[in-house]
């Protein structure tokens, strides 16, 4: 920041040097070369930085609501070129001085904000900061070219407490959705479960009509082929031999379960009545 050489020194840029007279402060030295009479009493006492520093200072509260939190602060300050003096014989220990008013106004303002407000209105906290450090240290050199609020801890209990409070509102969230798709799917099935009951119905209506009509042309194609026999006795006939072929069936098919039928000559009658009764209700039906 500067040498001296006996009756020279130099000033490094962005640097001043504060020069005094038998111990009294003479003047500020800029940047570059200078010469002194040691003998006059003039000698450089010392040196300043004039670029931008930078503090961290970390101070604890709590909030409105209780919460311990730890606000952590980023002051960028700088000392002005005129007033150089006024800095390095006025204070003593500048940045203790500044974490001082930090944690005085931190203090002060965030015990009137709850924990979410103080998340939603750092910025409102660093201007508060920054104007006072920037009131107060101006008095003495100083210029706060910026304060930032750069993180904000809660209390570790705090903190899970927060995550499991979020977690929970998205599992509600997600059952509602999970709860509202499975209601769609329930209510789409029965739609499809009612749309096939339907469909069924309609193809077994047609079926028996079909097998209607197929039962009828047969025994007028039947009695119209044969002379000597009646309507009668061509439909018993037939349905006898749909009978057999229906046992037929149920005996061959590999799945089919047992079956127990009364059979015998007496039996095929009462089949055949129960087969030509069936038929002319659903013919009358027609």
């Amino acid at each position: 920041m500067g040498q001296s050489w006996g009756c020279c020194f130099c000033i490094d840029q962005a640097s001043v040097g504060v020069v005094e007279e038998w111990g009294r402060f003479l003047y500020l030295a800029q940047p570059g070369l200078h010469f002194v009479n040691p003998f006059c009493g003039r000698w450089l006492v010392g040196t300043l930085s004039t670029r931008v520093q930078y503090l961290d200072v970390r101070a604890e509260t709590k909030t409105k609501d209780n919460v311990f939190v730890q606000l952590l602060c980023s002051i960028q300050y700088r000392i002005l070129r005129e007033k150089a003096d006024d800095a390095f014989y006025e204070l003593q220990a500048p940045r203790e001085q500044i974490q001082a008013y930090v944690f005085d106004v931190v203090r002060a303002c965030v015990p009137k904000m709850s924990l979410d407000d103080l998340f939603e209105q750092k910025g409102d906290v660093a201007d508060s900061v920054s104007e006072e450090l920037d009131k107060v240290m101006g008095n003495y050199g100083y210029s706060i070219e910026q304060t930032l609020i750069v993180d904000i801890i809660p209390d570790a209990s705090v903190r899970r407490a927060m995550n499991e409070i979020n977690a929970a509102q998205r599992m509600r969230v997600a059952s509602e959705f999970k709860g509202e798709a499975e209601k769609i799917l329930q209510v789409k099935h029965a739609e499809g479960d009612a749309e096939s009951k339907y469909l069924a119905g309609v193809g077994v209506s047609r079926q028996r009509q079909a097998i209607t009509d197929g039962l009828k042309e047969s025994v007028i194609t039947f009695a119209n082929g044969v002379n000597g026999t009646s309507a009668k006795e061509v439909m018993e006939m037939v349905m006898l031999t749909q009978y057999f072929d229906t046992m037929k069936e149920i005996g061959s098919s590999s799945r089919s379960s047992s079956v127990f039928l009364p059979h015998g000559p007496g039996h095929v009658k009462d089949v055949a009545e129960q087969v030509r009764s069936g038929y002319l209700q659903a013919t009358s039906a027609v």
